[in-house]
């Protein structure tokens, strides 16, 4: 791709990414800004943004790249995915009760938010050469194994919220790989009935989480607490919000991890119904547009690509927005663009590229 072909480029979604990222900064600002006078940048929001940079520069860079060529590397890539893994398990930090994080100097990175998209590439190669034949259970054996490994992996960190994202992604990628549709009312109903088993598996506090799910008020000042409180943050910003800087619950740091995991709710209560609207939005418009870059594509590796991508930024948008407004169980999955984060933001951008080079060389092959 040449940089002076603009007119090719999918400006849907550069500006939505665009756009969500400077929601992110500005929200992250207003989170971090407790307790300080007049504006200024807090060293979070410094960080997200010189990351921001660096990794638009690897956008522009990938755009120079043939997608293709990833699924030539596609085993290698799922050998790195694994050896990160397993290198948390063995030199991985701590925090917050989860070993989910590797600390490199200065920078803290946490290898399962890398292997989403290293995986959505591993899969598209696997079940691209498997698209319409998946219509036994002895044809799902292999990619069921292939993606069970990872998040086993993921599961044992414990981070239930990324292994939920795998799983997601993968029955995105399958179903529209052409699996037979009995399999997947086979699957469905064996799935809903042994979920009550899945209860004796889970930690305590994943247990707490869903029990507080259900009613928060069983321990407010618990488990319940995120819930309640960012239920009020995003109930009193009303239409038009209280304005940045001035909401209470985060302002006065009632709301906790209201720069990541709860920002959706400082976007709520100080730019209210409008700016959650506008964020939605934008989101909604990446994911149609990995839709239509899928729908659209050449290859079949290129489609899955696209759909693998939909798929994470859909269910990362779903399960975070939901708990923050109380009808999600809470996990750790941050808000895509938005919720601050080095190896996240990291990720989504490179998808975005990515997607960006698929839709790229789909419109020169088709016009």
């Amino acid at each position: 791709m040449e940089l002076r072909n603009w007119r090719r480029w999918d400006w849907t979604i550069i500006l939505s990414t665009l756009l969500l990222v400077f929601f992110g900064i500005v929200a992250i600002g207003s989170a971090t800004h407790i307790n300080q006078t007049g504006f200024h940048f807090s060293t979070l929001v410094v960080k997200q943004l010189i990351f921001f940079i660096l990794n638009v520069l690897v956008v522009i860079g990938l755009q120079f790249f043939d997608y293709h060529k990833l699924k030539n590397w596609a085993n290698g890539i799922y050998i790195i995915t694994i050896l990160m893994l397993l290198a948390v398990i063995f030199v991985g930090t701590s925090a917050l009760g989860a070993q989910r994080w590797i600390q490199l100097g200065p920078i803290t990175i946490q290898p399962s938010e890398f292997s989403k998209l290293l995986m959505i590439i591993c899969m598209a190669k696997m079940l691209s050469s498997r698209y319409e034949q998946l219509n036994s259970f002895k044809s799902l054996f292999i990619p069921a194994i292939y993606v069970g490994f990872p998040i086993l992996l993921v599961f044992m960190q414990p981070d239930l919220g990324t292994s939920l994202v795998y799983i997601a992604i993968f029955i995105g990628m399958v179903f529209v790989s052409g699996i037979h549709m009995r399999l997947v009312r086979i699957m469905g109903t064996v799935g809903t009935l042994l979920m009550p088993l899945a209860w004796f598996i889970l930690k305590d506090y994943q247990k707490q989480r869903i029990l507080v799910f259900i009613n928060p008020d069983i321990d407010p000042f618990g488990s319940g607490y995120h819930i309640i409180q960012s239920k009020i943050a995003i109930g009193s910003g009303t239409i038009f919000g209280k304005g940045l800087f001035n909401g209470t619950q985060s302002q006065l740091n009632f709301l906790p991890e209201n720069h990541t995991d709860f920002i959706f709710s400082v976007i709520g209560e100080e730019l209210g119904f409008i700016g959650c609207s506008i964020v939605l939005m934008l989101l909604f418009l990446l994911i149609y547009r990995s839709i239509s870059v899928a729908y659209t594509c050449n290859d079949k590796f290129g489609m899955l690509l696209a759909v693998g991508i939909g798929s994470m930024l859909a269910f990362e948008v779903l399960v975070n927005v939901g708990m923050t407004m109380g009808i999600m169980p809470v996990t750790g999955i941050p808000l895509p663009f938005i919720s601050y984060g080095v190896s996240a933001l990291t990720t989504n951008m490179i998808s975005i590229g990515i997607l960006l080079n698929i839709s790229n060389q789909r419109t020169k092959y088709m016009f």
